[in-house]
């Protein structure tokens, strides 16, 4: 649970150390003097959008620290939230740096805020479905019928490429029959370009290299004045000299290796200026090949081997569309398949629906019942819906809040005050299915009057005793039934507005409830009547320990 809140700087609280025990704790104050703060300071934990406003007047900054005691850990679990008044957030997590996502995923399991905003919510179909597939555990029926319809969405869109129009398809399949047998025929291969592009090069300067290679080989081979007499000449002294000189061996054997290299070089030279005679002459055909390649380039992809794998998809599409028709009667076949898995899937969920629709029902007309409601007064119908991932039923909450009129849509007949008591005697119901710690109200007795006030206290004392609950509230009656008791009050200190928060017990409480009840001060009659609440409520909690034991 939540043990401990330390708030600083935050709107009109400077400072405060707001201690939290189990059960049912109140929140109580003269309107305007900031009960709702705690409940910001505990949404801005939470992880929601910081708002420079809330930060005090001539601070650097609001600073919120929560302490939870959880089964799990030895040592409470800190969480920090600071927020600059120039709008910078800072978030921390046991003293270590955490993003504000962070922050929201740890707490957010551990605190559960209800405001008036979620009376609005339960007037949303969606939000009622949601809450009767929580409240049965449908998560993975839920789940089965979204996996059902996602496979028959795909399929039917799978299905729809296949429904092409004979001309059109015969269209698709010549084009891209042609861009295959184009690309085949042509069969070009990865750098070709570049090889083309070099041998075109070499042609353009045919003549000068003719010249020079031919240079190049008559100086090595010429008769009487190339090298390789030269050479030869070189050999015959050098073997010479090895005869009469053993240690000019060496030399005689480099030379007769130069030699055979110089008769290697030649032979290349002889062969290059063959082949740029060739070059020369195939020029036209170079650049006709060229042609071809750079018109495919421009069509099918930015390289040869962009190329080269167009063809072969073009050549796979050719193979795609010509077995079209098999392929749709495959999609036809599995569709139906598919089709009957989900509806099957959304009636298994609407039978679990109709369950649990009758027992949510049940539950929560006994508890409208306890706060002022006539007998049967609250209903969940399902009606049929288009298939869709969240089944095919509308859920509707019906109220019948004044007996011999048939139960309508909470939209079209809820008031106010009945709003709020339908919202809380849901909640009622649900905590049991909840795991969330902490479950606060802010405000929840807006519009509800004294008479419902107090089954609306022992309601909310009831859910104290599966969750810490904390209720921000303005009635006596719900305060009486409080396990703790928080009081807030706008004062002055040192020229500036501070709201401070104190722990109410004894006497203290027992004034704060005649204020409550009587106005700013408390008169015989308001603390006879404010003992009177505390007495109802104690003996109250006392018969209900009683009969359930805990």
């Amino acid at each position: 649970m939540l043990t401990e809140l330390n708030v600083r700087d935050l709107a009109l609280i400077e400072r405060a150390r707001v201690a939290l025990g189990p059960g049912l704790t109140v929140i109580t104050g003269e309107t305007g003097a900031g009960k709702s703060l705690l409940i910001d300071a505990l949404g801005l934990v939470m992880g929601e959008r910081a708002d420079t406003a809330l930060v005090r007047h001539g601070a650097a900054g609001a600073r919120i620290e929560a302490l939870f005691d959880l089964a799990d850990r030895d040592e409470p679990l800190i969480c920090v939230r600071e927020v600059s008044a120039e709008g910078r957030s800072v978030a921390r997590i046991d003293d270590e740096a955490a993003t504000v996502s962070r922050l929201a995923a740890v707490v957010g399991p551990l605190i559960e805020i209800h405001g008036q905003h979620d009376q609005q919510r339960l007037l949303q179909g969606t939000w009622q479905r949601d809450v009767l597939d929580a409240f049965g555990g449908h998560a993975a029926l839920r789940a089965a019928v979204t996996d059902a319809v996602r496979a028959m969405r795909s399929n039917e869109a799978a299905l729809r490429e296949l429904v092409v129009a004979p001309a059109e398809l015969e269209r698709r399949i010549e084009l891209a029959a042609f861009a295959a047998d184009e690309i085949e025929a042509a069969a070009p291969h990865d750098g070709e370009v570049d090889e083309l592009r070099a041998r075109l090069a070499v042609a353009g300067n045919a003549q000068r290299i003719a010249t020079l290679l031919a240079e190049a080989h008559s100086l090595l081979v010429d008769e009487g004045r190339g090298a390789r007499d030269a050479l030869a000449r070189a050999s015959r002294t050098t073997a010479d000299l090895a005869r009469l000189d053993p240690t000019a061996e060496d030399l005689a054997g480099r030379l007769d290796g130069l030699a055979a290299e110089l008769d290697e070089v030649a032979l290349d030279l002889r062969r290059r200026e063959n082949g740029i005679a060739e070059a020369a002459a195939d020029t036209e055909s170079t650049e006709a090949r060229l042609g071809i390649l750079y018109g495919l380039l421009r069509k099918y992809g930015e390289s040869e081997a962009a190329v080269i794998e167009h063809g072969e998809q073009a050549r796979a599409e050719v193979e795609r569309l010509r077995g079209m028709d098999v392929e749709r009667a495959r999609r036809q076949a599995e569709g139906e398949r598919l089709a009957a898995t989900a509806n099957s899937a959304a009636l298994e969920l609407r039978e679990a629906r109709a369950k649990t629709a009758k027992a949510i029902s049940r539950l929560v007309t006994e508890r409208l019942v306890e706060i002022g409601f006539p007998s049967a007064a609250f209903d969940v119908r399902i009606d049929d819906a288009a298939l869709d991932e969240s089944g095919a039923d509308i859920v509707t909450f019906l109220l019948a809040p004044n007996p011999g009129e048939p139960p309508r849509p909470l939209a079209r007949i809820a008031s106010g005050g009945e709003m709020s008591r339908v919202a809380l005697a849901l909640k009622s119901v649900l905590a049991r299915a909840d795991d969330t710690p902490t479950l606060i109200f802010d405000e929840v007795d807006a519009g509800i009057g004294g008479r419902s006030a107090d089954p609306i206290g022992r309601l909310l004392w009831n859910i104290g005793r599966d969750h810490q609950v904390i209720v921000v509230t303005h009635l006596a009656q719900i305060a009486a039934y409080a396990d703790h008791h928080l009081r807030i009050e706008k004062g002055e200190r040192e020229g500036r507005t501070v709201t401070d928060i104190e722990p109410l017990q004894g006497e203290q409480r027992r004034h704060e409830m005649a204020q409550m009840l009587g106005g700013a001060t408390g008169t015989e009659a308001t603390l006879a009547a404010a003992d009177a609440l505390l007495a109802h409520a104690a003996e109250t909690r006392e018969q209900a320990t009683a009969v359930t034991g805990r």
